[in-house]
């Protein structure tokens, strides 16, 4: 007991700090769940012929594509990729047309990826 009095502040500020680190890591899992369950909401409003509702999301979806780590566009991008033909151009589609926008911002953040996997390519 002597011991909890003594380092109260210390233990206290300890057990603030563990909470706050639960609480961010709740908060990116959160965050990334919303993302994954506006991306199959697209997909389902648009593949059921709701395309004023599936546009909406569709520019939600837009507006985080900037922010989001490359594991989670790579993720649209398998997941469009199999919803749409990338050589037709249907840009009335959203799927299509957010399709595209993952795909260019892959590229666009492709040098950096391309340095990493030759790294990891080097190492045994």
């Amino acid at each position: 007991m002597r011991f909890v009095g003594h380092y109260r502040y210390v233990l206290s500020f300890l057990l603030v700090l563990v909470f706050c680190s639960v609480m961010v890591i709740r908060g990116l899992q959160a965050r990334q769940s919303k993302h994954v369950d506006r991306r199959e909401a697209m997909i389902l409003l648009q593949s059921r012929g709701y395309t004023n509702q599936a546009a909406r999301i569709y520019d939600r979806l837009i507006t985080e594509t900037k922010e989001l780590p490359n594991k989670a566009l790579l993720d649209d991008f398998q997941r469009t990729v199999l919803l749409v033909d990338p050589a037709a151009k249907q840009a009335a589609n959203p799927i299509w047309r957010y399709h595209w926008v993952v795909s260019n911002e892959l590229e666009r953040r492709s040098e950096s990826t391309l340095e990493h996997a030759l790294k990891l390519s080097e190492e045994n």
